[in-house]
């Protein structure tokens, strides 16, 4: 075995290529598909199937704004899509009782999940792949238990309240505008305020952190409650869309949220990460489901393989354009 020292110069460009695949590469595949798109299908690049697309990519971009957060941190959140879905049975069961309980029910219910699972990991240190599995268990047993095994569908009684996800202005759905405004908004809090340097600080080192006088504990419930209310935002917008809660949704949705992170550049160690490429990576997933549906005879679970090979490719380029000396 021989051990080869990368040029200086070799190394340098290796690292500017894997910043620049990290921050951008998202959007660079998702404008080579959307090209590709265009040229192949004549119902792909229309005005009515872009609304579709980002309509739909919506639900997961709200959820993907959370995990960001709690990836960046150095944790995970597997708790989301069960979360979800319970959220989305709650508020169509609240609609009965109005438009403030169809909507207050689920962002209670969820913001108490998530604010419990930051508690016990910020508090106990216990690994937040366990915490937050249990939340997944937790929630979804929640979600059976009152929609009698899921034999029961609640059907959304508050016209209002189904305007919320149906409606739109200007072509653009409520949804669409819900995830651009709360995009802004997380944004403003990772880039511009001590809270978000906290955020990455932590990702970074929490011992070192902590050290730094960064409040660890606080700053990591804050990111898995908030991960916890925009799932359950997620879910009662998709309840208000089709106008019931499907207790069928939100399985293994929680790895579709942590793939739209990964390949939008966000490190699963922590630390480094942005939520332009977490959008990007979200309205990459939904144009490769819209170009599987556009090809017709494919099965939609095909989705599943195209995203886990996107999700393997981003992980070996990062390893490979990331790696500061070989071993030959």
């Amino acid at each position: 075995m021989t051990l080869t020292t990368v040029p200086p110069e070799t190394e340098a460009a290796r690292e500017r290529a894997g910043r620049l695949f990290r921050q951008h590469g998202a959007l660079i595949v998702l404008g080579v598909l959307l090209v590709v798109g265009s040229l192949t299908f004549d119902s792909f690049a229309t005005v009515a199937n872009f609304g579709n697309i980002a309509t739909s990519s919506s639900f997961l971009a709200i959820i993907a704004i959370g995990m960001t957060f709690v990836i960046i941190s150095g944790g995970i959140d597997l708790s989301v899509g069960s979360i979800f879905v319970l959220s989305g049975v709650l508020a169509a069961y609240g609609s009965q009782y109005g438009f403030l309980v169809a909507l207050a029910l689920p962002l209670a219910v969820s913001g108490l999940f998530g604010l419990a699972q930051g508690l016990i990991i910020a508090r106990t240190g216990m690994a937040p792949f366990i915490v937050t599995l249990a939340g997944l268990l937790g929630a979804r047993g929640l979600m059976l238990a009152i929609s009698d095994e899921g034999a029961a569908t609640y059907l959304v009684r508050d016209p209002l309240f189904a305007k919320l996800g149906q409606g739109s202005v200007l072509n653009t759905g409520y949804p669409v505008l819900v995830a651009a405004v709360l995009l802004v908004a997380a944004m403003v809090l990772l880039q511009r305020t001590g809270f978000g340097q906290n955020v990455y600080a932590i990702g970074g080192g929490e011992d070192a952190a902590g050290f730094m006088g960064v409040p660890v504990a606080r700053t990591k419930v804050a990111v898995y409650l908030m991960s916890g209310l925009l799932a359950g935002l997620a879910g009662a917008l998709n309840a208000a869309r089709l106008s019931s809660g499907v207790t069928i949704l939100g399985i293994g949705l929680e790895l579709d949220v942590i793939a739209a992170v990964v390949i939008g550049g966000t490190l699963l160690t922590g630390g480094s990460g942005a939520l332009g490429g977490t959008i990007a990576g979200a309205l990459l997933l939904g144009v490769i489901q819209n170009l599987i549906n556009q090809v017709g005879d494919l099965n939609a679970s095909f989705q599943q393989v195209v995203s886990g090979l996107f999700l393997a490719l981003v992980v070996i380029a990062h390893r490979f354009l990331g790696g500061a000396r070989r071993i030959e």
